[in-house]
């Protein structure tokens, strides 16, 4: 493969490929095989390097690291290995299962079915060892699911899908042209083109990219340049929104300082997340992703000065499952998170539920931003007299509208609602950005140009014709706390002037001209021969014109 291949090339090319391996199997189902196994190789082989470049192996200069390895860990050294390489980085893999045993195994056909059920069982074995590293790495293969007849209807014609995964994961350098390691960007390239054949289930797990910039951008305006910044996304998905933050703060810089915490409730989708963080060099260090119900499961308190006190975090980032069904029972009056607004999200709806509960975890300097349907703008009851309780709070920043048909899972417009604790004054920005995209086949798409507008106005914070206002709460007050964002931008275009007597002269030259055609049109009609048949047939046309030209 050529060094100077880009991302997007390997992961057009792997894409393709992959259509071509999985047959008849759904995309959604065949993505955990082919993620599942390029994440083994990226494990693998950065244990590799981590062994040559901490001089844990003596490796000669005709001598493969894999082979070196498998030498020197045999016997009784191996568990000095697998514990020296658990403490390091959270994990350890035995030369018999490296990738590179592997795909020699596959390469020479002398691989057993069996063996890909050793190889993941024992490396969730391995992942005991270091305790500190035991919740980041057990499980993570967990839906990699070796017995699925989809894959084959025996044993044997499992381990030969199997071995054509292996096969394709291995033929690619996952280098960019200066040499760089991308394979954290094919990773997620290939999550948003698993997203993008996915259909509505494709919610679950995957936030557009050009949306997470907007969030990203938002919650990082006003971050320190230096010092740990700590990010939480309470339905993190495939955990693209939290790498999105990073980049953003950091462009590549200052590796480690970002903290993540993130929560998701479905597994398959917390494993990808552990592994796409972990794909982008993500330490398990600096992670804290947990597999939970984020409304019933509160983020664990921290301890200070030996008193609990609500876990709190830089920015908070999300985009929750719209309009979804809950436990709101009267418990839940009683939860710090949702005590104080007089009421609860209603079962069928808790959008707010999760705004309170990334709210009760926003720190005082922070900065909240989250991706909601337009209903919590306005609908009343319950959901009323939360939003009016959060705007005497004084906590909503900025309603920023959203174009229709961003999202592979629904067509509907969005809104993003901006949070902060530390505010001055108590106007709220609006912006209807819902015109701000440009059309694609099966998804509207946000440009740079477009986010970038997004961003300056929400930084500007003034009036603009047609785009942004800035309310006071008193305006607000006024609309009984109604959010709708046309009663505070209007984006109505007037249609010019109708001039009365311009149209008036045209229908009369009009009325004229249709009079000269029709005397024109008898005139030739008396021009012809008189027979008793054209007689008729003038008398006729006459008749027609309504006598007007008798």
């Amino acid at each position: 493969m050529d060094k100077k291949t880009t991302a997007r090339d390997i992961t057009s090319q792997l894409w393709a490929m992959a259509n071509e391996l999985r047959g008849n199997m759904d995309a959604s189902e065949f993505r955990n095989y082919i993620l599942g196994f390029m994440f083994y190789r990226y494990l693998s082989e950065n244990q590799e390097k981590y062994l040559v470049e901490q001089d844990v192996l003596d490796v000669a200069p005709t001598e493969s690291v894999n082979e070196a390895y498998r030498q020197e860990a045999a016997g009784d050294d191996l568990d000095d290995y697998r514990q020296d390489i658990a403490n390091a980085l959270g994990y350890a893999i035995d030369p018999e299962y490296t990738w590179a045993t592997i795909h020699e195994k596959v390469d020479q056909e002398a691989i057993r079915p069996s063996d890909y059920q050793d190889m993941f069982d024992l490396f969730n074995q391995n992942a005991a060892i270091n305790p500190s590293a035991s919740n980041d790495f057990r499980g993570v293969f967990a839906d990699v699911n070796l017995g699925n007849t989809r894959l084959g209807s025996d044993t044997t014609s499992r381990a030969r899908a199997l071995n054509g995964i292996v096969k394709l994961v291995d033929q690619f350098d996952y280098d960019d042209a200066e040499g760089h390691d991308i394979i954290g960007d094919v990773y997620e390239y290939l999550i948003a083109e698993f997203a993008g054949n996915s259909g509505k289930k494709a919610g679950e797990f995957y936030t557009p990219h050009e949306v997470s910039k907007v969030l990203a951008k938002l919650v990082t305006l006003t971050a320190p340049d230096q010092g740990q910044f700590t990010v939480y996304d309470p339905t993190m998905g495939s955990g693209s929104l939290l790498l999105t933050v990073e980049n953003q703060l950091l462009h590549g810089d200052q590796q480690g300082r970002v903290h993540f915490h993130g929560q998701e409730l479905n597994t398959t989708t917390y494993n990808l997340a552990r592994m796409n963080l972990m794909m982008h060099g993500v330490s398990y260090q600096n992670m804290d992703l947990k597999n939970a119900d984020t409304l019933e499961s509160d983020w664990p308190d921290g301890e200070v000065n030996g008193v609990d006190r609500p876990r709190s975090f830089d920015a908070v980032v999300a985009n929750p499952p719209y309009s979804a069904k809950w436990d709101n029972n009267d418990k839940k009056l009683k939860d710090p998170r949702f005590k104080g607004y007089g009421k609860l999200a209603p079962k069928s709806k808790a959008d707010y539920a999760f705004v309170l509960h990334s709210l009760y975890h926003l720190g005082a300097e922070g900065t909240m931003a989250i991706v909601l349907p337009h209903g919590v703008l306005f609908r009343g009851a319950a959901e009323g007299k939360i939003r009016q309780a959060i705007i005497e709070n004084n906590y909503l920043d900025a309603v920023i509208g959203m174009p229709a048909s961003l999202f592979y899972s629904t067509s509907i417009p969005t809104v993003v609602l901006v949070f902060k604790k530390n505010r001055t004054t108590k106007d709220v920005l609006f912006i209807d950005a819902s015109k701000c995209f440009a059309k694609g086949k099966k998804q509207n798409k946000l440009r740079d140009e477009d986010i970038d507008l997004i961003i300056k106005t929400y930084q500007d914070r003034q009036d603009v014709d047609k785009l942004a206002h800035v309310a006071s709460f008193e305006e607000i007050k006024e609309n009984d706390f109604n959010l709708n964002i046309p009663r505070y931008v209007d984006t109505f275009e007037e249609e010019d002037p109708v001039d009365l007597v311009a149209v008036s002269q045209e229908l009369g030259d009009i009325n004229r001209d249709i009079e000269q055609s029709e005397a024109d049109l008898l005139a030739m009609i008396n021009d012809l021969a008189v027979t008793d048949d054209s007689k008729e047939i003038i008398a006729s046309a006459k008749q027609l014109l309504g006598g007007k030209h008798e």
